[in-house]
């Protein structure tokens, strides 16, 4: 019986050591995992951003671009006013020979 009771130790103790062996071999793989998963993190948070940043410059054109149409808009408008202020009396002088009969 002792015999035995020594063939149950010894089997114990080559599962607990076969347990040790595995505990250690994960726990050397796991940082390099978490370093995986960090790479892989910052990489999307990157992609992320670019794209981010994209939209708003996308944005931000856009509304440069309308508000250069409006600017530009503004601008011809105040071009036309200006000819039109200058040939304001030549209209009012041509309009008063019609109505008074010279022309």
């Amino acid at each position: 019986m002792n015999e035995k009771h020594i063939q149950q130790v010894l089997e114990i103790e080559k599962q607990a050591q076969e347990i040790q062996e595995k505990a250690k071999r994960e726990a050397q793989e796991i940082p390099a995992k978490a370093e995986q998963e960090a790479q892989a993190f910052i990489a999307k948070a990157k992609v992320d951003a670019q794209e981010e940043a994209r939209r708003m410059i996308a944005s931000v054109q856009s509304k440069d671009v309308s508000t250069q149409g409006t600017v530009d808009e503004a601008s011809g408008n105040s071009e036309f006013e200006a000819s039109a202020r200058k040939n304001f009396d030549k209209a009012v002088a041509f309009v008063l020979e019609r109505v008074i009969g010279r022309a």
